[in-house]
């Protein structure tokens, strides 16, 4: 991953694609006051400096018969680097989890897991979670409704340039 310098343009290109990855390149560009062809070189670098990750549809959970959402609290009996590691790689083959963030307090992972209703999710939970290597505990919290899902990170165009990212 090459280094990019972030400028008022970039900063454009990342808000408006991250609002919208489904727009044009020639929209984008019009957006960002600069033509396609530079608009789109500026869009490959972002890509290529690991800024932008990747392109996604946002799926409605619930017209695809998942109604159910649960944040679960996990804590396992040893946070040794390799237990970890090795939970998340089991974490990473279940396809109910759809988040995994590993924690500092009292907790060791905080994963949001679907399913279709509550029942799905216990059989998830004494099956797979619980019975999983080196688990020792699960709080698990039921979603009531979403009132913000906000994918991404505020972006802020005439930010000033951090100082890491300015050419010496």
């Amino acid at each position: 991953m090459r280094r990019v310098k972030l400028d008022r343009i970039d900063r454009r290109i990342l808000k408006d694609l991250q609002e919208n990855g489904r727009m044009t390149n020639v929209e984008l560009a019009s957006r960002a006051g600069i033509s396609a062809p530079p608009c789109l070189r500026r869009v490959r670098a972002l890509e290529e400096a690991g800024y932008i990750r990747g392109y996604h549809a946002d799926i409605n959970p619930e017209a695809l018969g998942y109604g159910v959402t649960v944040f679960a609290q996990v804590g396992l009996s040893s946070q040794a680097e390799a237990d970890l590691k090795a939970f998340e790689a089991l974490v990473a083959g279940w396809p109910q989890v759809r988040e995994c963030h590993m924690l500092a307090g009292e907790a060791d992972f905080l994963l949001k897991i679907v399913a279709v209703d509550w029942d799905a999710y216990q059989r998830f939970l004494t099956t797979k979670l619980t019975a999983a290597p080196n688990v020792s505990h699960v709080k698990s919290a039921l979603a009531i409704r979403s009132s913000k899902i906000e994918p991404g990170v505020p972006i802020e165009i005439d930010a000033p340039v951090p100082e890491e990212a300015r050419e010496s």
